[in-house]
């Protein structure tokens, strides 16, 4: 399958929108986590966190498997293994504003074993989390546009960083639960 090449004049608006739809998800999430009051308080939804964290171990699994299959040069198959975590984080994030739109933040509890563990993870987390948003869309870009060169460029930079938001979702996910008992 051949793809044609983004002219260089499309290339700038392109990652300018991708840049400004990212600090826009980023800015609404953080209102929506720390400004906007949970608009439920019944545990209808409770499945949530869990299905948050089974659909962050799906992303890392599938990014796993997209990288061996890059290594091995077999291309449709690390294709279509990074549009599959791609889908995964795409649910997750559906998933993860559904929940704290219907709950609001779960606190680490204060007195809980490993808070001086779990809080740093958690900071990380989110903020590679930022990072990684435009990253994952900026590489899509270019592959999705032909500019191959480019791609591997920067999936050398969001692979490792989306591995790391996907895994430590799923550790903090863990971590949270166990201090809540």
């Amino acid at each position: 399958m051949t793809t044609a090449v983004a002219p260089q004049s499309t290339t700038r608006p392109a990652i300018a929108a991708i840049l400004l739809i990212s600090a826009a998800a980023t800015a609404f999430l953080f209102w929506l986590i720390y400004v906007h009051p949970a608009s439920a308080s019944s545990s209808q939804y409770a499945f949530l966190p869990a299905l948050n964290a089974l659909l962050n171990g799906l992303s890392a699994t599938a990014l796993l498997i997209g990288y061996t299959f890059i290594r091995a040069r077999r291309i449709n198959a690390h294709r279509a293994a990074m549009i599959t975590a791609f889908a995964f984080s795409t649910l997750f994030l559906v998933s993860y504003i559904a929940h704290h739109a219907l709950h609001g933040d779960v606190r680490y509890p204060a007195h809980a074993a490993l808070r001086s563990v779990y809080l740093p993870l958690l900071a990380s987390h989110i903020i590679l989390a930022v990072v990684a948003l435009p990253l994952v869309l900026v590489t899509f870009f270019f592959s999705l546009t032909g500019r191959i060169r480019e791609h591997r460029k920067v999936a050398r930079w969001t692979f490792p960083l989306w591995l790391y938001v996907s895994v430590t979702g799923v550790v903090t996910y863990i971590m949270l639960r166990l201090a809540q008992g």
